[in-house]
């Protein structure tokens, strides 16, 4: 088990748990055998882990589930199996001793020393009280004793009606409304005590199950699949673990699976999808003994703090698809899920399929442009790893149409991931909900923004097909990604090399559904300029700004030029443009000193083959630009790759020349 953030006092101590030579009776199991095939774990004592003033992991959740259950006569077809704590040394196959020692410290405080602690645990989005411990210790064992009842064969299928859930707990902390991680936990208990070694945890939890990953991100032996909103690592749990490269290390490297939903409202259609081209290849591939199903049902119609839309005959399909593994052997152990009637629902028709019921029927459906994008790139990132998955089957529909308005989603989105993941950089919020829909996650800065005397600011479309299409007859999306991110990285290394800051903005505006598209492409970057020029530029500490402008990103700036005009004269030492064949530089107006000012501070790059550069274009046209570079290079992206030792020179040229003269 691999956990990068903890020393080596702090990491979990693996004990064998003892086995005897024949495996004894589970304690679930009578003496002699009744015609039970499936079986459920549920106790009214986890309820004693409650929030007297209100609080979405609520008690009633897993009793309004039980009630479900027993309204409709199904609780009458299912073996009870009786709860127990988990013992220490089951829990330290995947916890720390000091995280076992701080669950069962919590019992032992007073009502001051809780109310002393408030706000430490709920910076780990916990509440305690004195029935947390007992709880937390049942919903474990609980767990235990539904896998170890399949696992040696004593039922066929079982539900864990537990609480609290596990799958945020981490092997060294306690977080996310989780204590014990319940399934991970029963995992190794299995792996120890049973012949069953191959097992798979499909997570459809709304949330990543950092804790579960976490626990066997280096162990090839589990294969962990999640499903999840991550929305560019800002869902909870937040950061990169969930995102789509997070695909596990050393041994483990190929059995993490992260489907990283971009955002809420997620349907059966997605889920679906998602499962016929990733989660059911890779699992028949791997061959699990045993399927374990962290069964958050957050995800469902109804539920305010996932906001999708996954059906009750959703969450049954999935699980039918994945009770034909591991010869049926399969546990279902509750994690999250705040709606009760939701969850209620939801669990009703899970457990219909336990019984051997065929899952209701879907509607004709169709997964959404999110969906198949990202299950399109998902494939090409476990298809590294698994042969049975097929990027060209998972292909967005073909088309210029489709290109201009989904992949570039895709391309803005993997950029946007590498400036997150590799180089720390943060997300902008943006407090209009216009440019809030139109421009979320496409506004990054470095983390000295406001300190830093020197701020380049770079304005571009990345991602919009269309403007390379009209400079180059064939289009590879896979190298037009790499050609962004090898771009990005040598700005990247040019800012931090010379001691400046960054403000990167992508100006191509989302698809916003149900418009009339009455708003040009450029209004919407001069509004987001100039928002940014207000709010965060003006406000910074820099007394020197750079304003790049890569292809139609040139427009806004000389709307800047124009609408700002005074405070940009005190601090842009520098403006440069990058233009393609589609687009032509750029002049400001006329406007007192502006034409001058910006003549003698501008530097333009463009194809050596661009129409502005022949002999038609009067020549006076051409003097109203400060330095022209024309570059063997038609397509822009390369373009800027190839000039970025110019604009370097060129700002170094500008910024000393401005010292000189101050």
């Amino acid at each position: 088990m691999s956990n990068s953030n903890a020393g080596p006092s702090s990491a979990p101590v693996h004990h064998d748990l003892p086995r005897p030579n024949s495996l004894p009776r589970a304690s679930s199991v009578p003496l002699h055998p009744s015609g039970y095939t499936v079986g459920f774990v549920y106790s009214t004592e986890m309820m004693s882990h409650f929030s007297p003033t209100g609080h979405p992991e609520t008690p009633h959740r897993i009793s309004s589930i039980y009630n479900a259950l027993t309204v409709n006569h199904h609780i009458v077809k299912m073996k009870w199996i009786p709860i127990r704590p988990v013992k220490k040394e089951e829990a330290l196959l995947v916890h720390s001793e000091d995280h076992w020692d701080k669950v069962q410290a919590i019992k032992d405080m007073t009502d001051q020393e809780m109310a002393n602690s408030t706000e430490y645990y709920e910076q780990l989005s916990l509440y305690v009280m004195q029935g947390t411990t007992r709880a937390a210790l049942l919903s474990c064992g609980g767990v235990i004793e539904a896998c170890l009842a399949v696992a040696r064969g004593e039922l066929q299928k079982t539900f864990a009606i537990v609480r609290p859930p596990g799958h945020h707990a981490e092997p060294d902390e306690h977080m996310g409304f989780c204590f014990f991680n319940n399934v991970a936990v029963a995992t190794r208990v299995v792996q120890q005590l049973t012949p069953i070694k191959k097992i798979l945890i499909l997570d459809w939890d709304v949330h990543h199950g950092n804790g579960t990953q976490r626990a066997f991100n280096d162990d090839p032996s589990v294969l962990y699949i999640s499903l999840h909103r991550y929305e560019q690592g800002t869902f909870y749990p937040c950061g990169p673990f969930g995102g789509m490269q997070s695909c596990g290390e050393g041994p483990g490297l190929g059995y993490s699976v992260n489907i990283p939903w971009p955002g809420r409202g997620m349907t059966d259609a997605d889920y679906i999808y998602a499962f016929q081209k990733i989660v059911m290849p890779i699992a028949m591939e791997f061959a699990p003994e045993l399927v374990i199903i962290s069964a958050g049902f957050d995800a469902a119609e109804g539920d305010d703090l996932g906001e999708c839309h996954v059906s009750p005959a959703g969450y049954a399909h999935m699980t039918h698809m994945l009770a034909g593994l591991a010869g049926g052997r399969l546990v279902v152990a509750l994690e999250g899920g705040y709606n009760l009637d939701s969850i209620s629902r939801s669990a009703l028709a899970v457990t219909n399929v336990l019984l051997g019921e065929a899952p209701g029927a879907l509607p004709p459906m169709v997964a959404g442009e999110e969906a198949t994008e990202t299950v399109f790139l998902v494939a090409h990132e476990q298809n590294k790893f698994w042969k049975s998955v097929d990027p060209k089957s998972c292909e967005p529909r073909e088309g210029l149409e489709e290109i201009s308005f989904s992949i570039p989603e895709v391309l803005k989105a993997h950029r946007q991931h590498y400036l997150y993941t590799q180089h720390d950089m943060m997300q902008i919020p943006l407090l209009t909900p216009d440019l809030e829909r139109r421009f979320s996650t496409q506004i990054s800065c470095t983390s000295d923004l406001f300190e830093n005397n020197t701020m380049v600011v770079f304005l571009h479309e990345f991602g919009n097909l269309r403007i390379q299409l009209q400079s180059s007859a064939t289009l590879n999306v896979e190298m037009e990604r790499s050609y962004l991110l090898d771009f990005s990285k040598e700005l990247l290394t040019w800012v931090k090399r010379e001691g400046f800051s960054l403000l990167d903005a992508n100006l191509f505006p989302k698809p916003a559904p149900n418009s009339s598209r009455t708003k040009a492409s450029e209004d919407f970057g001069r509004d987001i300029l100039l928002y940014l020029w207000d709010n965060y530029v003006q406000l910074s500490g820099a007394r020197n700004v750079i304003l790049i402008g890569h292809g139609p990103g040139s427009r806004p700036i000389m709307d800047l030029l124009e609408r700002r005009t005074t405070t940009v004269l005190k601090s842009v030492k520098a403006v440069i443009q990058i233009i393609g064949h589609s687009t032509v530089p750029a002049v400001p107006k006329y406007i007192d000193d502006l034409a001058e000012w910006y003549r003698k501070n501008s530097f333009v790059v463009l194809p050596s083959t661009h129409r502005v550069l022949t002999p038609t274009l009067k020549p006076k046209d051409l003097r109203r630009h400060g330095e022209l570079i024309p570059i063997d290079e038609s397509q822009v992206v390369k373009l800027i790759h190839r000039a970025l030792p110019g604009i370097a020179e060129f700002v170094n040229q500008q910024l000393g020349k401005h010292t000189e003269l101050s």
